[in-house]
């Protein structure tokens, strides 16, 4: 296999970048940081900065490829601001010593995280610093040649040289911790507590003024010889990236996921805060398992659910996971639904089958504590959605399904105003195992107005009745 990541040149103690530490941190395709066909002037062992650009020093210049090589801060900059973490190499009594740390940059200053005991902490208390370098890798792609000479991998990788000291200043010091928090998160250090003055103690962090630093990279696909292109090998590249999935809250946990923490997608996909008179709808999460439980532990409200009735809190637990997972994976938006007055659960509704594309959503998974049917709530909480699927979203048709059995669900679809559309035969399996029939409604955007009015007057019947 062919040196994917060639090392770069260093002296003293080297640091050969590590493939496979961290993965693209982009969502998407591969992101290419340079072209890889830039080309550097070298003039002697070391020569100044362009603007904007590192000096290439004699560990800096590459000693073969150097079309790979990239010199301009913000490349590196870039670089360092996306990765989490990084490695640490130093020497202690002649041996070399890598270890992996977090980090943030501020400025031209690379801030390294570490505990006050550790080795490379003590050594750098000295005037004169701990002669360190440190490496970045992001792995964005694995590269498949018809040769195994020619397997290869996309990356982008820094190599940073120079002396790290011991941050002293307790001011710098609570400034770089709060920024390493605001780097998982803009807003984060607003939701934590700070640190204590015996944490700040027992916490040590290294800085290291980016002085000597090279980038390298390799993009693009397969480089095989031209007498390989007729081997019948499959050749490309498989892009890799980070992605997050879902946040899993702590036990005991209540508040809401933080805006930082949720997926970054369309407004289709968001589970907006919506309230009425009768109900409110905000964002699901797994702090509701327990009231959601309590509210919905009548057998009638799931005779017709795609999953069975749970026994206990813990039972509900694993349905409400599945919602969520639904929703980082973009299939499914879920609500709780909450009394718009005492903030009381009383059961869940979601969007799913969500096309931006062709500008429908379906509307169900819909499960409501039997004290609250026919009071308003679900006609108030159709409302809430409808307006927002055609008056925000700008949908042109929004879908209901029910099972042929349910004739209380269609009759409230019908009062919504939907249209019976068909028949889907054996669509969905019961929890039991049978086959249901799912009877399908819609309501386009032309339907809309005349739905509304009537909706808002069944309301204010409510509101006359109660």
């Amino acid at each position: 296999m062919q040196a994917g990541m060639q090392s770069q040149p260093q002296a003293g103690m080297q640091s050969q970048p590590q493939t496979g530490t961290h993965t693209q941190t982009q969502t998407g395709t591969q992101t290419q940081t340079q072209t890889g066909t830039q080309t550097q002037t070298q003039t002697g062992s070391q020569s100044s900065g362009a603007a904007g650009s590192y000096p290439q020093t004699r560990r800096t210049v590459a000693s073969r490829d150097r079309s790979k090589m990239d010199y301009r801060r913000d490349a590196a900059h870039d670089l360092l601001d996306e990765a989490y973490h990084c490695h640490l190499g130093f020497t202690v009594d002649g041996e070399p010593r890598i270890l992996p740390t977090l980090h943030v940059r501020i400025g031209d200053t690379l801030y390294l995280h570490g505990s006050t005991g550790s080795r490379p902490l003590l050594a750098a208390r000295g005037d004169a610093g701990l002669p360190v370098c440190v490496a970045v890798t992001q792995l964005d792609g694995l590269v498949y040649g018809r040769s195994q000479f020619h397997h290869s991998a996309n990356y982008r990788s820094l190599v940073a040289h120079g002396s790290a000291h011991l941050v002293a200043d307790e001011a710098e010091k609570r400034t770089v911790l709060t920024a390493l928090v605001e780097k998982v998160g803009r807003g984060r250090a607003a939701d934590s507590r700070p640190p204590t003055r015996r944490e700040l103690a027992e916490t040590a962090v290294l800085a290291l003024p980016l002085h000597e630093v090279s980038v390298r990279a390799r993009t693009g696909g397969v480089r095989d010889e031209p007498a390989d292109y007729d081997l019948p090998h499959w050749a490309g590249v498989l892009p890799l990236r980070t992605v997050a999935g879902r946040p899993e809250p702590d036990d005991g946990v209540t508040a809401p996921l933080p805006a930082y923490l949720r997926p970054d997608r369309s407004p289709w996909h968001a589970p907006v805060p919506m309230a009425g008179t009768h109900v409110r709808l905000e964002a699901l999460s797994e702090s509701h398992v327990d009231a959601l439980y309590a509210a919905t532990r009548d057998p009638d409200v799931w005779t017709h659910l795609s999953a069975a009735q749970p026994s206990d809190p813990a039972g509900l637990a694993p349905i409400v996971r599945d919602a969520l997972d639904a929703h980082q994976r973009g299939e499914r938006v879920p609500w709780v639904q909450l009394d718009a007055v005492t903030g009381e659960v009383l059961g869940s509704t979601s969007y799913y089958e969500v096309n931006p594309e062709h500008r429908s959503v379906a509307i169900g998974h819909t499960f409501l504590g039997r004290p609250w049917w026919r009071t308003g709530v679900n006609t108030e909480a159709k409302l809430l959605l409808l307006t927002r699927a055609f008056e925000e979203l700008g949908a042109e048709r929004v879908v209901w399904h029910t099972d042929l059995r349910n004739e209380r669900s269609q009759r409230a679809i019908e009062r919504l105003g939907a249209t019976r559309e068909a028949v889907l035969r054996r669509h969905r399996q019961r929890p039991d195992g049978s086959w249901r029939d799912t009877v399908q409604y819609s309501m386009i955007v032309d339907e809309w107005p005349k739905a509304q009015v009537r909706l808002r007057e069944r309301l204010r019947a409510a509101v006359r009745a109660g």
